[in-house]
């Protein structure tokens, strides 16, 4: 009798498969279920990654945004039903009066998008005009996306945006005084330690940073990402975590030491359908399965960067997949999935 493949076996053969770069980290409570570096953090010195290397995880930290909002709305600051223009003194001529925090958090505002995923399929293409070097703070962002008009109605529909987060970041920034990335390192990072952590300037990084790769197919020849993002990330992506900083997150969140058990219960409610099963609530993807949550998770891609991670409430567990390629962490993760949560 054939004995069943191991989930590290299967690992094991599909990152070699599918070339992994990156970190694969499984944890229930305190037991590490799946741990394993991959690839090259960098290539040109043949740095490994390591477990505790540092990866971009482009939009998989619009959660941190949206935990930073609800915060303010817990000390009374905002309300989730707060206008837009009532907490924001930035013009934009065309938006509608409707805009609500609640709309802006759930990606159901309407308001034009900076990146359209939906027409665009090039995020470099953003940067021909507008050098990606110059674009180190939010206010950077809206000569993209302040004077278009609306692309529908608050409340009409779910249509993925990106300028709706860079929106309540400067909303974050006007009302407590502070540089945005200030505020979500002292308000989530600490309280979770999450100290390898940061929004880091690409022409800056740390040590023990994974540098995003593109790799051309055609001739086999790679690059940086270096000229393909922003120099600095923001409320809509660009953050750079550690695997276990990532639990530590997800960790923060579910034990109330963030917000409030009522809040953490908003945060995470099912606020908008997106499609079959598949809901956002407040900066987080919510999957359902036999009408029962199955996982909350966040997810990025840019160039260069791949990243998912989940939280299943019904096996208590957390993955975390970061890479520094711009595929792999989604077929781990349906991998891990399929073969260690059955």
């Amino acid at each position: 009798m054939v004995s069943k493949p191991t989930i590290h076996e299967i690992l094991k053969h599909l990152c070699h498969e599918i070339d992994f770069s990156g970190v694969i980290l499984a944890k229930k409570g305190a037991e590490v279920m799946i741990q394993s570096a991959h690839g090259h953090a960098d290539r040109a010195n043949e740095r490994q990654n390591l477990l505790n290397t540092r990866f971009g995880i482009a939009s998989g930290c619009k959660l941190f945004t949206a935990i930073a909002v609800s915060q303010l709305v817990e000390k009374g600051v905002l309300r989730f039903d707060t206008k837009l223009h009532d907490c924001l003194d930035i013009p934009f001529p065309h938006f509608s009066d409707e805009i609500t925090i609640h709309h802006l958090l759930t990606h159901t505002s309407g308001i034009p998008d900076y990146f359209d995923e939906a027409v665009m399929d090039d995020f470099e293409d953003l940067w021909k005009e507008r050098p990606m070097y110059l674009i180190d703070s939010l206010t950077d962002f809206l000569p993209m996306f302040q004077h278009q008009k609306m692309m529908f109605r608050p409340g009409e529909r779910f249509h993925y945006n990106n300028a709706g987060f860079i929106v309540l970041g400067l909303i974050i920034e006007q009302q407590t005084g502070m540089p945005f990335a200030d505020y979500i390192e002292a308000s989530i990072f600490q309280p979770c330690g999450m100290t390898d952590s940061g929004y880091f300037l690409l022409n800056r990084l740390p040590k023990n940073t994974a540098y995003g790769y593109i790799d051309k197919e055609e001739d086999g020849t790679w690059r940086t990402n270096c000229y393909s993002i922003p120099v600095k990330g923001g409320a809509d992506g660009g953050a750079f975590v550690t695997a276990e900083d990532m639990v530590r997150l997800w960790d923060g969140l579910m034990s109330h030491r963030l917000l409030s058990r009522k809040n953490t219960e908003l945060l995470l409610t099912p606020h908008a359908s997106v499609e079959d099963g598949e809901f956002y609530g407040y900066g987080v993807w919510i999957s359902k399965k036999n009408n029962e949550i199955y996982k909350y998770h966040v997810m990025g891609y840019d160039p260069g960067v791949s990243f998912h991670s989940a939280y299943y409430p019904a096996f208590g567990m957390v993955l975390v997949v970061p890479a520094n390629k711009g595929y792999g962490a989604y077929e781990i993760t349906k991998a891990v999935e399929e073969h260690l949560l059955i």
